[in-house]
């Protein structure tokens, strides 16, 4: 019997693949047996060289590491491009990279509003777009898998540029499901609850904070990047071939309080 999660022979594209949450993401998918292209504006860290080392040897998969500034113009459809040199073809993408600018609503400033929107919203549309592209140019299938979060749904507080990319994200990979289904491409999200990571760590410093936090979370602890990392293996494979314009929430229960 095949094994519905086997991505031997595939080729992700994973954005923020040097670090946190990207990082666990790409592993996961190169001990499945996918090709991994790592693209990050930042240096893959020496754990996430280990780890990919390891996922590599394990799946018998590839990696290659893209430096890409997804703010830049031009630079999503470079990204897609490059990463065709690089491997050949793309199936997966994921569209990890991210960011969080944090003020009061009254002080939150226009540079900073446009620049997490660039970042988490501009850049997987246009990726997504030169991606089905790409796919449908090639008569190809294909996987796009979109980082959405808790704020895809509430507002929050002091971080408004991430709570409109967020809710941005949510809405795009609807509207891309719809229109690319029929052409062998599936569009879904993945809701990260309270994850321990750069952008949460000054958060988990505000010990009233952190702890409210944990108090409301079912699962009594903060997640790991790596609980985030098999749902994505699961969208990417040929189990959730009828999955399309979903959003998985991995929150410990936190969305279900």
């Amino acid at each position: 019997m095949s094994n519905p999660f086997d991505l031997s022979g595939k080729v992700a594209l994973v954005t923020g693949g040097a670090q946190g949450i990207g990082a666990a993401i790409s592993a996961k998918l190169a001990t499945a047996g996918a090709s991994v292209i790592c693209a990050d504006f930042a240096p893959m860290a020496d754990e996430s060289i280990a780890a990919m080392e390891a996922a590599t040897k394990a799946g018998g998969s590839k990696y290659w590491y893209l430096k890409a500034n997804l703010t830049e113009k031009g630079a999503p459809q470079a990204v897609i491009d490059e990463a065709v040199k690089l491997a050949g073809q793309v199936d997966i993408l994921g569209n990890v990279a991210g960011t969080i600018r944090r003020a009061p609503f009254l002080e939150h400033s226009e540079e900073d509003f446009d620049f997490v929107m660039k970042i988490n919203l501009y850049a997987p549309m246009y990726l997504s777009q030169a991606f089905c592209r790409h796919v449908v140019g090639r008569n190809g299938t294909g996987k796009i898998i979109n980082i959405c979060s808790m704020l895809s749904y509430q507002g929050g507080i002091l971080v408004p540029g991430y709570t409109a990319s967020k809710h941005g994200i949510a809405g795009i990979t609807k509207l891309i499901a719809n229109e690319m289904g029929s052409k062998g491409i599936n569009c879904n999200g993945i809701a990260p609850g309270y994850i321990a990571t750069a952008n949460t760590a000054p958060i988990r410093a505000d010990a009233v904070r952190n702890q409210a936090i944990l108090d409301r979370i079912p699962a009594g602890r903060w997640g790991a990047p790596d609980d985030i990392a098999g749902a994505a293996v699961f969208l990417a494979s040929s189990a959730s071939d009828y999955v399309n314009g979903a959003i998985v929430n991995v929150d410990g229960g936190w969305q279900a309080r």
